[in-house]
């Protein structure tokens, strides 16, 4: 367990806030690359966040000067270190990569501060790294613990074979995952995800995360990935992956997840790809009887990149209470209204307020970063309370140690 903060490190720690909001991105950039000059470390990250233009270099940044802000004040960063520990856990973080992570840091700070990087400064740096660190590995060892314990679970790298490859839509394809052991697989929370490594040739290992976009069935997982410009992993599974395709996968993580039990109304909102996790939350409600209505509202193009529409049709018909609203934001020629989409356009926030029960509903949101700002914002302003918005983001998460 890591000892209490002292009070000058707090103090030294949050002197630094000023030269952080002026630097902290170059320090970040020289983190990192100290860091990939080991290829064990390296190979942990998500190379296409990472470079000038990255996301992760500004998501870090930005995590790092929030956590020296609240360095008297972590309860505020609690949701924080719990996503980062699960995201570790899918990305298979162990202790011994933490040594290489401070040592880059405190490197980092000396070369880009010079001599206002006093010894006093990096010793507290030094102290406030690896007390959080300490908590990130405790907590990480409890989920890695659980997993293995768990009826299917496994820990490190299990291999899966592609049962079938199903076109969703002419971006999004869907891949059933079975054990090649043939054993019983763990039963997910539905929204969380799988972490692939995938050894595509020319290229580095490669470690992705996908949302599962089925429900616990102890057999099988799987998932729908949409094929992105430019995208390495997304490409080769859809330019690669068939029947037969062996895969290295991690067991489930994720803090984003339907509750267990609810008594409240569920409403389910994405755009786009985020439609994954929302499918495997609309199956288990289906497949437990749950007896609260549920709302599936999702939001694309048109018909075109419009993914399993059919299979939730099929779901809402099974549910005791499930209204599906399909958005088609530019519907096609030969588009009908209310046989291939039942509104034209974008889910507005007049819409989203007056069809669904915001004075009792949990939210579930899942879809790009525009989408979900805007989401959050609209629920929050209509008085949606904070602990019924929940939300998953695509890309980097704000973290210290990040893929």
């Amino acid at each position: 367990m890591s000892q209490p903060l002292s009070d000058q490190t707090i103090a030294l720690v949050k002197a630094t806030v000023p030269a952080l909001e002026a630097h902290g991105l170059d320090i970040v950039h020289e983190m990192y690359s100290r860091m990939f000059q080991n290829p064990e470390i390296r190979d942990l990250f998500n190379q296409s966040h990472h470079g000038d233009a990255g996301s992760q270099p500004r998501a870090l940044t930005g995590a790092i000067l929030a956590y020296a802000s609240n360095i008297e004040n972590l309860g505020a960063l609690a949701p924080a270190v719990e996503r980062i520990a699960q995201k570790h856990v899918g990305l298979q973080i162990l202790p011994e990569h933490y040594p290489y992570v401070g040592e880059a840091l405190l490197g980092a700070i000396k070369a880009v501060l010079g001599d206002a990087a006093t010894e006093e400064i990096l010793e507290a740096w030094g102290e406030a790294y690896w007390f959080l660190a300490n908590i990130l590995i405790a907590r990480e060892d409890r989920i890695y613990t659980e997993q293995k314990e768990t009826t299917g679970g496994w820990n490190g790298w299990r291999d899966f074979r592609v049962d079938k490859v199903i076109r969703e839509s002419s971006v999004i394809s869907s891949f059933v995952l079975r054990p090649v052991d043939g054993e019983p697989v763990m039963d997910h929370k539905p929204g969380q995800y799988l972490t692939f490594w995938f050894e595509i040739p020319g290229h580095p290992p490669v470690k992705r995360n996908y949302s599962i976009s089925s429900a616990p069935n102890g057999e099988a997982y799987r998932i729908s990935v949409k094929r992105e410009t430019h995208g390495l992993a997304s490409g080769w599974l859809h330019d690669e992956a068939k029947a037969g395709t062996i895969l290295k996968v991690a067991a489930p993580a994720g803090e984003y997840f339907l509750a267990e039990h609810t008594e409240r109304p569920v409403v389910l909102l994405s755009g786009g790809v985020g439609l994954t996790p929302m499918v495997a939350m609309l199956e288990a409600l289906v497949n437990v009887d749950a007896d609260v209505p549920v709302h599936y509202i999702h939001g694309t193009h048109n018909c075109d990149t419009h993914a399993m529409r059919n299979h939730v049709r099929d779901l809402a018909t099974k549910g005791r209470a499930v209204q599906v609203t399909d958005f088609h934001q530019t519907p096609l020629g030969d588009e009908v209204k209310g046989l291939d989409y039942d509104e034209a356009g974008i889910i507005t926030d007049e819409w989203l307020v007056a069809n669904t029960p915001v004075a009792e509903a949990d939210y579930y949101i899942c879809g790009p970063r525009p989408f979900l700002r805007h989401a959050v914002s609209t629920l929050s302003l209509a008085g949606v309370p904070s602990d019924r918005i929940h939300y998953e983001f695509f890309g980097p998460a704000d973290e210290l140690l990040a893929a």
